[in-house]
């Protein structure tokens, strides 16, 4: 029997209702961003393949280091492993090869802005696989961010054929990592660390094997360590900290807060002494911007109702909705397969896992 009551609930914005996913989306965004422009300089005379699986090899050493032990986080099962392989493809391989080559033919600071289109790719997939919502402020933060992507392309597109086609790889990019995004979804329940190990192992065996058929050059010893840093800081630690944020948040709203991302890593090439700022960029920005923000001002509360669901994933028992009783109450998050009775209720909440009803 389904059980209803009503509680009263404050007007909260994506920021208020999970604060702590808030700040690990922002770390993962500022760990990625920082990356983006260090790729650009010590990824210079290598090839694209090569440099992915330089990244994705440090990612993977992070993903090893930070497994959790089956009582603290959910187990990846066999059933995972096709999503898994298509993160690889998508998020492994192609985003940031096509990362790799657009940044050595446009400027780095257009390209880390151009980085902010992956929020519009993620919020969209995960409107059309998962229905999370999108109402008109979070269109109109899809419009702003469309927006600044063409100005910055069109900016890019005046500086000659070479750097328009980088900003068109850097694009492919947003594209591939939005797929990325929204297939993760999925996995976000399960221990990040072997979520990251599994999809960085097999993206830097990919790259690795394709940039030795290609007779890309080898990198110099100084090289290969920094982009293998790069990538355990960048591309590892910066892919738990999403997929944590991505557990409470869902797919479109842990987007926007990583959009912040191109930002940080403009404003780093422009320190690292990137001159190549026009007018069409600034405004290209401030666009986006402007849509990362309004997404995250977006409230989303009603009444609605949980079905019976019995899964497995890290939890702790102080959230409103994990009441069930153990013997010995555990101390702080811990997992283990639980039931979820029918209930009805009314509050402020986001497309977590327990929250993915239609609309």
């Amino acid at each position: 029997m389904t059980v209803r009551f009503t509680i009263k609930y404050p007007v909260m914005t994506a920021w208020h209702l999970s604060l702590p996913a808030v700040k690990g989306g922002l770390l993962a965004a500022v760990l990625f961003g920082v990356s983006t422009p260090l790729v650009q300089h010590f990824g210079k005379g290598l090839g694209a393949f090569t440099t992915a699986a330089l990244l994705y090899a440090g990612a993977a050493a992070v993903g090893f280091a930070s497994r959790q032990s089956v009582e603290r986080e959910a187990r990846m099962v066999r059933g995972d492993l096709p999503r898994l392989l298509s993160m690889a493809a998508f998020g492994a391989v192609l985003g940031p090869v096509a990362l790799a080559w657009g940044l050595q033919h446009t400027s780095g600071t257009s390209a880390s802005l151009m980085l902010a289109l992956e929020a519009l790719f993620t919020a969209l997939l995960a409107r059309l696989l998962y229905q999370e919502t999108m109402d008109r402020r979070v269109w109109a933060a899809m419009l702003l961010l469309l927006a600044g992507g063409v100005a910055l392309v069109l900016d890019q597109g005046r500086n000659g054929d070479t750097q328009l086609w980088g900003m068109l790889a850097v694009l492919v990019a947003t594209a591939a990592w939005g797929t990325d995004n929204t297939l993760s979804r999925a996995l976000a329940e399960r221990d990040p660390g072997q979520v990251v190990l599994g999809k960085a192992a097999i993206g830097a065996v990919a790259t690795a094997l394709l940039g030795w058929l290609l007779n890309e050059p080898m990198p110099a010893p100084a090289a290969a360590l920094i982009l293998f840093a790069v990538g355990a800081s960048g591309y590892g630690l910066s892919l738990r900290f999403y997929l944590l944020a991505q557990r409470a948040f869902g797919a479109a709203r842990t987007g926007s807060v990583f959009a912040f991302a191109p930002f940080i890593g403009a404003a780093f090439a422009i320190a690292l002494g990137d001159r190549s700022g026009t007018l069409a960029m600034a405004v290209g920005g401030i666009l986006m911007m402007l849509g990362v923000a309004l997404h995250l001002m977006e409230s989303h509360a009603h009444e609605h109702g949980h079905e019976q669901m019995e899964h497995e994933h890290a939890h702790s028992h102080d959230d409103g909705h994990h009441d069930h009783l153990h013997d010995v109450l555990p101390v702080g998050a811990h997992s283990h397969p639980h039931v979820h009775e029918p209930i009805r209720h009314a509050h402020a909440h986001v497309p977590d896992a327990h929250h993915r009803h239609l609309h």
